[in-house]
């Protein structure tokens, strides 16, 4: 079931991408595999998709122990400061940094261990109260504030649309979102690549891609309803 699902969802995106004149090679799957058993992993593996997101900093670590090393993990959920210290080393892309502040501890541990920390910036594009996040008027200087830390790489954006039943109500978010991306990418900060941009999940992915995501979190539409009451 979970290589139909798989082999069902690359056929979607190759079918947005061919709608707007993209290559469906700009546009990486994550599997979101958050309370999901490591044997769903394992399952998906032999589909060959490699990327994998996580919420909580010990999921990753309890899997990255138990499943294949060239394994990408992606920390998609919002993160604590005190946790950063076990990402080092294990994870390939940060998508949730939403504040200088985390950015400095990120900094703090990655320079302890002489790595660097591939990051996305979180924007709330839709200003939920409910969702962490920067604002997209704070985003320039924030930027311009974490680009100085000599042990992080900015890569891009990374938003979380609201819940909808119709994909087209966050048509308007993801389009702002890549005009955001552009128009940072235009300021040549130092240190700063605006090549990623993290959007979309199952409800409403294909719509994101024709608006520029080159990074799709699908969780329920690749390994089913998640169980938070293990």
């Amino acid at each position: 079931m979970i290589l139909e699902n798989i082999k069902h969802v690359e056929e979607n995106i190759n079918a947005a991408c061919a709608k707007v004149g993209r290559d469906p090679a700009e546009v990486t799957l994550i599997a979101v595999s958050k309370t999901k058993p490591y044997t769903m992993i394992e399952e998906a593996l032999k589909s060959g998709t490699l990327d994998y997101g996580e919420n909580k900093v010990q999921e990753i670590n309890d899997k990255y122990e138990i499943l294949p090393k060239n394994i990408r993990w992606h920390m998609i959920g919002h993160l604590q400061r005190n946790k950063v210290k076990y990402l080092v080393g294990k994870t390939a892309l940060i998508h949730s940094v939403d504040s200088v502040r985390l950015a400095e501890q990120i900094e703090k541990e990655y320079a302890k261990a002489d790595e660097i920390a591939n990051i996305l910036i979180e924007v709330n594009m839709a200003e939920e109260e409910s969702k962490f996040g920067i604002t997209a008027k704070e985003t320039e200087e924030i930027v311009r504030e974490i680009s100085q830390f000599p042990h992080i790489r900015i890569q891009g954006l990374m938003t979380i649309a609201p819940y909808t039943e119709n994909p087209e109500t966050n048509r308007g978010y993801f389009r702002n979102m890549k005009q955001l991306s552009v128009d940072i990418s235009k300021k040549n900060i130092d240190n700063v690549n605006m090549s990623v941009l993290s959007m979309g999940m199952t409800g409403d992915y294909q719509v994101a891609i024709e608006e520029g995501a080159t990074m799709v979190r699908v969780g329920t539409g690749i390994f089913g309803e998640r169980n938070y009451n293990k």
